[in-house]
Formats: C-alpha cells, sequence, structure tokens
C-alpha cells in the first residue's frame, strides 16, 4: 500500500493546488539576551552580498526597517528576509542576522510574539532546542493561537525526544494555519512512526501548497524532503525524480544535489556520486556531504581525494556538527571512547532517535553492546524506516546473543534500501542480495 510512483505523487500536487481551499486538513500524527540595540542593528543591517531575488527582497526590507527604526514590525520583516537567504542559499550562518532583527525589535517592543518566533527559529538553527521550547511555550501562554510559535514548539520537541508533544504541536498549527509548512511537518512526523503512503499523500499537499509562490525553495525543500522517502525505501528512479524537480524549482540547490549523489551512490556509480556531492560541497558546507564524498571517492579508489573529504569531516565536524562527527567515527571503527563522549554530550541537547542512534552505535563500535541495546530496542520499537536505524540495531542485537533478530534487522535494512551505505556494507561484507 504503500507504494506510490514519484509521477503519480505530481499528479496529486496537481490536483490538490486546483483544489487547495477545499482539502481537508490532514492529521499531524498517527495518533546572551541584553545585546546591545546598535550591534545587533549592524548585524541585520549587514549587506546580504548577493543578486537573487530573495537578495533584492531583504535589500528593500532592511531599507524599511532603517527608515522605520522604532517600528519592530519591520525589523521582524527583515529578520524573516536573512532566513529566506540562510534557507535558499544554503547560508545557516546567516541566522545570526535573524537573530539580530529579533533582538532589535525586542528592544523596540518587549514581548513582541512575531520577534519571538523569529528568535525561535534561530534557537532552533543554533540547537539550543530546550530554550526554543521554552520560548514558543511563553508565547502560546499569551496567546495560544500563536502559529510560528506552535510550529517552533513542534520543532523543538521533536528534537528533544518528546514524539507526542510534537505531534501535537504539529497538530494545532495545521489546525491554525493549514499551508506548506504545517503540512511539511506532519509529513515528517508520519513517517517517523512508519507511515509512508501517508507521508508521501501530506508531502503533496505541503507542495501544492507552495506552487505558485514567488519564493520558490520552500517548496523545493518539500520535493527534496517527498524523494527522501522514495529513496529510503530503495526506488531509486522515483527518488532521482523529485530531486530533479527540486533542482527546476532551485538551481543548484544543495540537499537536491546531495540526493542525485545519494541516488548514484546506491546505483553503484561512485564516481558520478562524487561529482554531485563536490557541486553540493560548493554551494554548502556539510559535515555529511563531505562523508558521503569521502565514501563515494573511496568506492572509487581515490584514497587520497576520500582521506581529504574524510579529514574535512573531522574538522568540520569538531566545530559544527558532533553528532555528525560521532557517528562517522563510530562507522570508520576509530576513536572510540571520543564518539561515545561527543553522541552522550549531543544526546544532552537532544534527545530524538538519530541522536539515541548515534549513541548506541558508538557504544556498540567501542565494543560497549549491552549499553547499546538499551537505546536500539527503543528505535526498533519506534518503526521508523530507515535502514541505517535497523541495520545498526540489528548488529547490536547480534552482538548481544539474539543474533536470528539481529540477522533478521540486517536483511529487513538492506531489502529496504538495498544501497542505504555501499561502503558500510562492504566494510561489513554484507551483500545488497541477502
Amino acid at each position: 500500500m504503500s507504494r506510490i510512483s514519484f509521477s503519480a505523487l505530481v499528479v496529486l500536487v496537481v490536483v490538490l493546488a486546483q483544489a487547495q481551499q477545499g482539502c481537508s486538513r490532514p492529521q499531524a500524527g498517527s495518533r546572551a539576551q541584553n545585546v546591545e540595540s546598535a550591534a545587533s542593528s549592524e548585524l541585520c543591517l549587514l549587506d546580504p552580498r548577493g543578486n537573487t531575488p530573495a537578495d533584492t527582497r531583504l535589500r528593500a526590507m532592511q531599507e524599511r526597517a532603517r527608515a522605520n527604526g522604532a517600528a519592530a514590525d519591520a525589523w521582524v520583516m527583515a529578520g524573516h528576509g536573512w532566513v529566506r537567504k540562510a534557507r535558499g542559499q544554503a547560508q545557516p550562518e546567516r541566522y545570526r542576522n535573524a537573530d539580530a532583527c529579533a533582538q532589535v525589535a525586542l528592544d523596540q517592543s518587549p514581548g513582541h510574539a512575531a520577534a519571538l518566533g523569529l528568535r525561535g527559529l534561530a534557537l532552533l538553527d543554533a540547537h539550543r532546542f530546550a530554550e526554543a521550547r521554552d520560548l514558543a511555550q511563553s508565547v502560546l501562554a499569551r496567546d495560544g493561537d500563536d502559529p510560528m510559535a506552535w510550529g517552533v514548539l513542534s520543532d523543538a520537541q521533536l528534537e528533544l525526544g518528546d514524539l507526542d508533544a510534537a505531534i501535537d504541536a504539529a497538530q494545532r498549527l495545521i489546525d491554525l494555519k493549514p499551508e506548506l509548512g504545517s503540512y511539511g511537518r506532519a509529513a515528517h512526523l508520519r513517517w517517523l512512526q512508519g507511515d509512508v503512503l501517508g507521508a508521501k499523500l501530506v508531502y503533496a499537499q505541503a507542495i501544492a501548497a507552495g506552487r505558485g509562490q514567488q519564493d520558490r525553495e520552500p517548496s523545493a525543500w518539500m520535493m527534496v524532503q517527498a524523494a527522501l522517502i522514495f529513496w529510503h525505501e530503495g526506488d531509486y528512479a522515483g527518488a532521482d525524480a523529485g530531486f530533479d524537480a527540486a533542482l527546476e524549482q532551485v538551481p543548484d540547490y544543495p540537499p537536491a544535489l546531495e540526493g542525485k549523489g545519494r541516488v548514484a551512490l546506491a546505483r553503484a556509480r561512485p564516481r558520478a556520486a562524487a561529482g554531485w556531492f563536490e557541486r553540493a560541497l560548493a554551494q554548502r558546507s556539510s559535515v555529511e556531504t563531505a562523508w558521503l564524498l569521502g565514501d563515494a571517492l573511496a568506492l572509487a579508489g581515490d584514497a587520497r581525494g576520500a582521506a581529504r573529504a574524510y579529514a574535512r569531516v573531522e574538522r568540520e565536524g569538531a566545530e559544527h556538527d558532533p553528532r555528525t562527527l560521532a557517528a562517522f567515527y563510530a562507522t570508520q571503527r576509530r576513536r572510540g571512547d571520543e564518539a561515545v563522549r561527543l553522541a552522550r554530550a549531543e544526546l544532552a541537547q537532544r534527545a530524538d532517535l538519530y541522536t539515541k542512534d548515534t549513541l548506541a552505535w558508538a557504544l556498540h563500535r567501542a565494543g560497549r553492546s549491552a549499553e547499546a541495546r538499551r537505546y536500539s530496542d527503543e528505535i526498533v520499537a519506534a518503526g521508523t524506516p530507515d535502514a541505517r536505524l535497523l541495520f545498526h540495531a540489528g548488529e547490536i542485537l547480534a552482538a548481544t546473543g539474539d543474533a536470528d533478530r539481529g540477522r533478521a534487522l540486517i536483511e529487513r535494512a538492506v531489502r529496504l534500501n538495498p544501497g542505504f551505505d555501499p561502503r558500510l556494507l562492504e566494510q561489513t561484507h554484507v551483500q545488497a542480495s541477502l
């Protein structure tokens, strides 16, 4: 029942776009403050240094903010311009500019709800999830119908490991504001619970809701997320079509370029995959993409190129992405104690399934499989259809004396997505023909 082609999904998008006003609302689930205003305004009003339509709109917003220095709304609009630049041009550091705009607005109007919502987005990007949750809850205590606060709350609760609370917040958001962002959250939450068909259908609603918008990046993002569902179930043709559709919306869009690389790697075309990953990295620094590039180059026989990519993973991971670095060390069977330390530190900040999986995998590869088992059992029970999660749990089960169930999980992972990690499968001598 979960098999639906990408072409069928596109047809559904068109139908939904034509009848968007009559769409039923989906269910979200199967069940250093005190910064000086002058410094903040300077950061907010920096030249965006670009010539895209988003940069042009941002400059216009900055001019309005400059001309209306006491108007909090103008600063918030400029902040959202920085958010669009951060997302559309793959420059996450620009969330600092957005947060500066929020601070100026709050200096002008303490308690300004839209400014607090903007700050929530910046806190999420900075992985300060508990602070983002608390901020959203403080806004909702004053106004229980604030859509942005419900969105921030859903995202924060998901990262903090409270899936039920994330679902409840996402459902409230859909009830208040059924549009691209709320549908996208609901679709992802459905997939995490194993409802693949439901996730695809709700992603179709998200994409339909974004049709015709001037800013094409949000629709491109949703196309990438939908395509990744196809990739996760081993439908590489469907995934590739989805990534191509995203690139039609936003040329050289890094998440779509990375997706194309994943498809090529799964199809045993490592040299082509490396080309896609290199293009993605040229647009956006990403520890995970650098890791994928290293694997592709290693599989293509370019040991020196792989070593350079892996060195980048270590250098940038230590600075920006300790969770991915921990997973990298564990997979490479290197620096086992450091991998565990990094993963534990991450779990103290975020308790979602993927952080738990990283810690479980690091513990297992460090020879502490019994400790890892408590996390891997929880991950399997969640039902998320991700071959990597299933493979890791299978290895941990086998290492803790449950060889039959472990083998069954590993086989299930490879049947689900035979090319989910060709380098790992090669190193562990697991064949895609299982």
